[in-house]
């Protein structure tokens, strides 16, 4: 018994880095997802309105994610600078719309539908619609023995 077991080392508790986007609330329903001001800024960039908050999240995400390989995109105040921010902002907008269109259309169908897979117990086995071990036809007479 040589080895012993360690305990795993306490994780370090530093400052949480906190999201450098925020959502607002928007007209009927809408979310507005802004990045706070960096660089040259003042005022808080506008990077989209999605539908619903999931939406407004996913967007988040996706902003993380190309702000992650462009770290110094929102920092640019060239002309070009704001045009490649553009498009990358429109492009992360329409990609989170293609995935929730997806996701809408591969939704479950409700309960009940004749297409619906059954799990665990009392499923069907083979391609019947019966049950194993029933009897094609109703057994007449009683005991299982048939008056020929």
């Amino acid at each position: 018994m040589t080895d012993k077991k360690r305990r795993p080392a306490k994780k370090r508790g530093g400052p949480v880095q906190k999201s450098p986007y925020f959502l607002q609330p928007g007209k009927q329903g809408a979310v507005t997802v802004l990045r706070r001001p960096a660089g040259n800024r003042i005022d808080a960039k506008l990077c989209g309105t999605m539908a619903n908050r999931p939406m407004a999240l996913a967007l988040v995400k996706q902003l993380e994610k190309a702000e992650s390989v462009v770290k110094d995109l929102f920092l640019e105040a060239t002309d070009d600078g704001i045009e490649a921010l553009e498009a990358v902002l429109e492009a992360c907008r329409q990609s989170v719309m293609r995935r929730t269109d997806l996701a809408e259309g591969q939704q479950r169908p409700p309960n009940g539908a004749a297409n619906a897979r059954k799990r665990g117990r009392n499923r069907r086995r083979g391609a019947s619609g019966k049950p194993r071990g029933t009897a094609s036809a109703p057994v007449e007479g009683g005991e299982g023995t048939s008056a020929a």
